[in-house]
C-alpha cells in the first residue's frame, strides 16, 4: 500500500497500536493503526477474492480460504522488525449476514453464504406466509428475506437434511475465523443482530424466529459488545500480537459508519463498496420502525437504522467490463442528464431494501438504436443513485434530523463524479470522504474506543461537497417517478 494524506511512520505512530482486519466482498485487507486512527505506513496488505456464484442465486465463498487470507496479511503486516509487541488488540470486520454451518471440531461443513445468496427464496415465501413479517420486524429490526438466518436454515434443512442434523453450530465468516486462528468464536452484538435473529431492545435471540427455523439458541454464539475484548494467546506464529487482546467481530456496516465520520443522528453514512448501504446511527431503537428499513442492535445501547443495496460498485464493474467502456468515464458522469438516458433498475443480485425483493434482477428500459456504451453506463449510475434515494424516503421520517450524507468506499473513490449525480438525485449536499479503506478504519477506532480512550482521533479526510443542482431537480423527480412505475409493475413481490 502506497503512503496517504494521513497514514504515519511506525517511529512516529503513536501507542497503543490496533491491528484491524477486514473481509469484504472483494479482499480481505488488513493494517496497523496507531491510538489516533491513523494507518502506520508499510504495515498494510490486501488479498484479493471473489465470491463463487451461480444463477441459481447461489453466492459463496470458501471460509477456510479467507481464513488463509487473514494468515497472510497478518504474515505480512507483523512482520516489520520494528514493530516489537506494541500491538494491543486486533479487530475485525467481515461482510454482514454470513453463515456457516460448523461441527463439534469448529470446522467448516458448509461454505460460507453470503449476503447476496438468494436460494431461500422459497422459505422466504413460506415463512411470509406462517410469521407476522410486520411483527417480527418490530422486534428483531428486520425483514423476512434470504439474506437473513431463518429462511437460510429452513432452506438448508430441506436440501441438506444430513448435513443440517449434524452440525454443532451456525457462525458468522468471522467467528469461524478468530475460532481458527485463536480457538474463540467472537460474535460482536452488531454480527448477531446481522443474522436477523436478535431482538433490536433486549440483546436476546427471537424465539418465534429459532423455531422457525428450526435451530436451538446454543448452536449460535451469544452476542459480545466490543467493550468486552478477550486475552486470547495468539499462536507463535505472529509473535508481534503477543501481547494484544482479540475483540468480537464486528459488521463491516457499522465500522463503515464508523470510519466514515457519521457516528451522530446529524449524520448519514453512503457506502459505495461492492454493495453499498444508507445508514444512520442512533440512540437506542427506531420507534416506529419503516417497513422498507432495517434497524440493527450494536452495542448496548446504539442502533443503526437504514438499507442494503446488493449491487452498487458490482453494476459499475459489470457495466464496465460488460460494455467495454474507456478509462475515463468523468465526461459521462458530469454531462447535464437527458430523458435519452435509459431507465435502469439495477438489481442484478437481487433488492434488500426497501422493497426486499430478492430474486428481482435488473431491468433496462427506453433503449434505441441510438442508444451507445457511455449513455447506458450513465443510465446504471442513475439507476444506483435512485436506489438510494428509495432507501432516503423511508429514513426520513424516521430520522429526520439528518443535514450530511457521508459517502465513502470504492465507487466514490474511483469514480467521485457520480456523487454529484447522486446529490442530485437525492436532493441534499453529499461529502466525499476520501480515506480509503474507511471501513478498516472504523473497525480500528471501535476498539481504540475501548484500549486508548483519551486520545484525540485524527479527523478524517474528506474531499468536495456536491451540492445538488435546483436546475435538474424536476428531470430527477421524473425519472424517480418513472422508476417507481417501472419497479411496481415488473418488480413488487
Amino acid at each position: 500500500m502506497g503512503r496517504t494524506a494521513d497514514d504515519v511512520t511506525l517511529e512516529a505512530a503513536l501507542d497503543p497500536l490496533v491491528l484491524a482486519l477486514d473481509v469484504g466482498s472483494t479482499a480481505t485487507r488488513g493494517g496497523v493503526h496507531d491510538a489516533t486512527g491513523r494507518p502506520v505506513r508499510g504495515l498494510q496488505h490486501k488479498v484479493p477474492h471473489a465470491f463463487t456464484v451461480a444463477p441459481d442465486g447461489t453466492s459463496v465463498i470458501d471460509p477456510d480460504q479467507v481464513t488463509a487470507e487473514i494468515e497472510q496479511v497478518l504474515d505480512a503486516v507483523t512482520a516489520h522488525r520494528s514493530l516489537g509487541t506494541r500491538v494491543a488488540g486486533v479487530a475485525m470486520d467481515t461482510f454482514a449476514a454470513s453463515l456457516v454451518a460448523v461441527d463439534a471440531a469448529g470446522r467448516a461443513l458448509t461454505p460460507c453464504l453470503t449476503y447476496a445468496d438468494s436460494r431461500c427464496a422459497d422459505a422466504v415465501a413460506a415463512l411470509r406466509e406462517e410469521l407476522d413479517e410486520h411483527a417480527v420486524q418490530q422486534r428483531t429490526g428486520t425483514r423476512v428475506h434470504a439474506s437473513y438466518h431463518a429462511p437460510r436454515l429452513r432452506w438448508l434443512a430441506a436440501a441438506e437434511p444430513r448435513t443440517f442434523a449434524t452440525v454443532t453450530g451456525w457462525w458468522s465468516l468471522g467467528e469461524y475465523v478468530l475460532n481458527r486462528l485463536v480457538g474463540v468464536p467472537l460474535a460482536g452484538t452488531s454480527t448477531v443482530a446481522w443474522t436477523g435473529l436478535l431482538d433490536r431492545r433486549t440483546g436476546e435471540l427471537d424465539a418465534e424466529l429459532l423455531a422457525a427455523a428450526g435451530v436451538g439458541a446454543d448452536q449460535l454464539s451469544a452476542p459480545r459488545d466490543t467493550t468486552q475484548p478477550v486475552a486470547a494467546a495468539a499462536p507463535a506464529r505472529w509473535p508481534a500480537l503477543t501481547r494484544a487482546v482479540w475483540f468480537p467481530v464486528v459488521t463491516d456496516g457499522y465500522a463503515s459508519n464508523v470510519g466514515a465520520g457519521a457516528t451522530a443522528p446529524t449524520a448519514a453514512a453512503a457506502s459505495t463498496a461492492t454493495s453499498g448501504a444508507l445508514r444512520v446511527l442512533l440512540d437506542g431503537p427506531a420507534d416506529p420502525l419503516p417497513f422498507g428499513l432495517w434497524n440493527y442492535r450494536v452495542d448496548a445501547g446504539r442502533t443503526l437504522l437504514g438499507g442494503a443495496i446488493n449491487d452498487v460498485g458490482r453494476a459499475v464493474s459489470w457495466a464496465q467490463v460488460t460494455l467495454r467502456l474507456g478509462a475515463d468515464l468523468g465526461p459521462v458522469l458530469t454531462a447535464a442528464p437527458t430523458d435519452a438516458t435509459p431507465l435502469v433498475l439495477p438489481y442484478l443480485t437481487g433488492e434488500r431494501a426497501p422493497g426486499w425483493v430478492g430474486e428481482a434482477r435488473a431491468v433496462i428500459g427506453g433503449v434505441s438504436t441510438a442508444t451507445d456504451a457511455d449513455a447506458l453506463f450513465r443510465g446504471i449510475v442513475e439507476g444506483v443513485a435512485m436506489t438510494y434515494a428509495r432507501v432516503a424516503d423511508e429514513l426520513a421520517p424516521a430520522a429526520p434530523q439528518v443535514v450530511e450524507v457521508a459517502a465513502s468506499g470504492r465507487v466514490s473513490n474511483d469514480q467521485p463524479e457520480w456523487l454529484q449525480v447522486l446529490a442530485d438525485v437525492l436532493a441534499r449536499p453529499v461529502t466525499h470522504v476520501t480515506r480509503r479503506r474507511a471501513t478498516q478504519r472504523g473497525t480500528a477506532l471501535l476498539a481504540l474506543d475501548v484500549l486508548a480512550p483519551d486520545v484525540p482521533r485524527a479527523p478524517r479526510l474528506t474531499g468536495a461537497t456536491y451540492d445538488p443542482r435546483p436546475a435538474h431537480a424536476d428531470h430527477y423527480a421524473d425519472r424517480r417517478a418513472r422508476f417507481a412505475h417501472v419497479y411496481d409493475a415488473l418488480l413488487r413481490g
